[in-house]
Parts: structure tokens; C-alpha cells; sequence
């Protein structure tokens, strides 16, 4: 029997994001960046880096630790 590697993506909502960067650095990964664009409310706001990719190519593994550590719960993960 063939394991399936765990798959995941995040959304995050750049409105709700003040740019704290706090998720930037608990991605084991390097899966968020930070935006060039900024919000309504003046801040830089952390990018998902595989948004524009099929879930089948995310190298993201769901592990939650980004939208744990969020104060403004700005994201939500997803697992396939």
C-alpha cells in the first residue's frame, strides 16, 4: 500500500493582516512571503507563495503552525 504524502494550502486574508511576520517565520517550509502591495490599512501583508499553483504541485503539508501563531487569524488552512 502506497502512502499519499499530505497535501495543504492556506489562505490568508491580506485585509485582516497587519504584517507581523510571525507566520513568515514558523513556515518550516519558506511558503509565505510578504506582499509588495499593501492593504487598506497601510501594512505589507504576508503572501501564500503557492497560491498560483494546482494543489497537486504544493509542496505545503498543512501543519497548521502559521494559523496557530497568527494574532489576527487572518488564515485558514486547508488539507487534502
Amino acid at each position: 500500500m502506497a502512502t499519499k504524502s499530505k497535501r495543504g494550502l492556506i489562505k490568508l486574508d491580506a485585509e485582516l493582516c497587519k504584517g507581523c511576520y510571525l507566520c513568515k517565520s514558523v513556515c518550516p517550509l519558506n511558503l509565505i512571503s510578504i506582499s509588495d502591495r499593501l492593504n487598506q490599512k497601510g501594512y505589507h501583508p504576508a503572501i501564500y507563495i503557492e497560491d498560483d499553483i494546482g494543489i497537486k504541485e504544493h509542496k505545503c503539508k498543512g501543519c497548521a503552525l502559521c494559523a496557530i501563531v497568527c494574532p489576527d487569524i487572518a488564515i485558514e488552512v486547508y488539507r487534502e
